[in-house]
Parts: C-alpha cells; sequence; structure tokens
C-alpha cells in the first residue's frame, strides 16, 4: 500500500493515478478515498492526476486514538501533498472533507492550491450555537455520537437512506451503494468516527472560507437532509470572495454516487475554466 508517516507517527494511506493537473479528493465522514470512485475514474480517464486519502482512523490508515481534529486533519493533508510535491493542484471535498479542504487551502495549502470544490460541505459552521441560531442542535450529533459508539454496524447501515435520499418517493435504491457505505465505514476506527462528529458539526470555517482568494466552486443539494443546504452552501457562498455555487433541486447529501454524471460534469468546466 502506498502510506506516508506523519509527525506523529500516524500511517496515512492513499491513492495517487496519473500525471497531468492533479485534483486532490477528500472524502466524507466515515468513509473512505473509495467514495470518490465515479470520480477518479472519470477523471483519470479525461488525464487528470487523481490523488485521494483515507483520513486519519478512515479507510486503511491508522486507526489511532488522537488527532481527530480539523487542524490535524488539515495537516495530514499537508504532509501528503508535500510527499507527493503537489502544485496548482484543485482540491475537492465531500461533506466533513469540504471542510477539510477549504481549512487545508486557507492554513497550510496556500502554495499549492490553485481551485477549491466543496461539495455537500459542512461549511461554515454546522452545530447550533448562539451566533447559529438556525443551526442542527447539539442533541442531533450527541445522537449520532451513541448510535456510532455503541451500535455501529446497524446505526451506520440505517444511516444510508437518508444519506442517499432513499426514504424519498420514487427514489430508485441501489443496494450496491449502501453495502458499499456501510464497507466503507466499517473498514475505519470507531473512535475516530466518534471523534471526528465534533470535527465536522463543531468546527468554524468561517474565516477560512472568508480569507481564501482563490475560485471555490459550491455544489450542494437542496434535499440534503444530512448537511441542509440553507445551514450549509447557501452561507458559505456569501463568505467567498471568488464564489460561485451550484444548487440542485431534489439531489441527496450523496450526490456524487448517486448524480455522478451530473456532478462530474460541472467538476469538469470549473476545472477547466
Amino acid at each position: 500500500m502506498s502510506t506516508i508517516t506523519t509527525k506523529d507517527g500516524t500511517e496515512i494511506y492513499y491513492k495517487d493515478w496519473g500525471t497531468g493537473k492533479p485534483l486532490f479528493f477528500h472524502h466524507g465522514w466515515p468513509l473512505s478515498s473509495d467514495d470518490w470512485d465515479a470520480q477518479m475514474m472519470f477523471f483519470l480517464e479525461k488525464g487528470y492526476r487523481v490523488i485521494a486519502h483515507d483520513r486519519r482512523g478512515h479507510g486503511r490508515s491508522s486507526q489511532v486514538s488522537d488527532g481527530h481534529d480539523m487542524d490535524t486533519y488539515a495537516a495530514d493533508v499537508a504532509a501528503v501533498t508535500e510527499a507527493l510535491d503537489l502544485k496548482d493542484a484543485v482540491h475537492i471535498g465531500h461533506s466533513t472533507g469540504g471542510g477539510e479542504a477549504i481549512h487545508y487551502a486557507a492554513n497550510l495549502g496556500k502554495d499549492r492550491v490553485s481551485k477549491v470544490v466543496l461539495i455537500s460541505a459542512v461549511t461554515p459552521l454546522m452545530v447550533q450555537t448562539e451566533n447559529n441560531p438556525d443551526g442542527v442542535p447539539m442533541s442531533v450529533f450527541d445522537e449520532i455520537r451513541q448510535g456510532t459508539a455503541f451500535n455501529r454496524a446497524q446505526y451506520f447501515e440505517d444511516f444510508t437512506i437518508p444519506f442517499y435520499g432513499y426514504n424519498r418517493e420514487g427514489a430508485k435504491i441501489s443496494v450496491g451503494i449502501r453495502k458499499n457505505w456501510w464497507r466503507q465505514g466499517m473498514m475505519g476506527g470507531v473512535k475516530a468516527h466518534h471523534d471526528g462528529i465534533k470535527a465536522f458539526s463543531e468546527t468554524d470555517f468561517t474565516e477560512d472560507l472568508k480569507s481564501v482568494d482563490i475560485p471555490v466552486l459550491v455544489l450542494h443539494g437542496e434535499d440534503d437532509q444530512i448537511v441542509p443546504f440553507p445551514l450549509s452552501g447557501a452561507k458559505a457562498i456569501k463568505l467567498l470572495k471568488n464564489g460561485k455555487l451550484i444548487s440542485y433541486p431534489g439531489f441527496p447529501h450523496g450526490m456524487p454516487a448517486t448524480e455522478a454524471e451530473t456532478i462530474n460534469k460541472d467538476l469538469l468546466a470549473f476545472i477547466q475554466s
């Protein structure tokens, strides 16, 4: 396996395929780089170099006890990009990975990133606070923590239903997509998944979004039941200096898998622009 070892001894697994302009993919919670299969293959065939890693504690990376916070996630990304000497890269993040991508670009990757894409991203802030009164109540994230920590196998199976919008009338349910989500989730470590909930729900990305000057594309499904569009994509675009928003009526949180043809087309247009 291809891995790099971070300063704290964590092994981070990554894929690095092809040549050409580098595209770096950041996966969502609690998945792995495998969640980008439909995008990795599409862009590889278009002549791009495609890179994706498994976040610490996820997939094939070390199931370490510590470091499950956004600063460390970004530092791990920096370690991979520096080891591979990636320059002029487009960083594409889904859900938690969107937060990771913009946090890296704003703080550690300024000389290496040309564009960022936020897909169904957790930016700017998910949890309800005094300054974010319309956010998601902490009780929701406590329920995710409880289910993840002590009933993970069944909880993850159930989570795929709203994740892909399979509870909507007329939805065409893919058993394979559901099983693949569950497989990826159960590959990772329960401690990383439990602690990562705080990272994706309580990290405030407002200053990251405000500080970047590079082009940022925001893609969000209007029927996202996991990271609701009004709380995320609709807010994030207002904070960006050089942002573009595309919202999709009826698309779910997991739209890179269920709506790959549409997402890939819009990604390609932005990358080539």
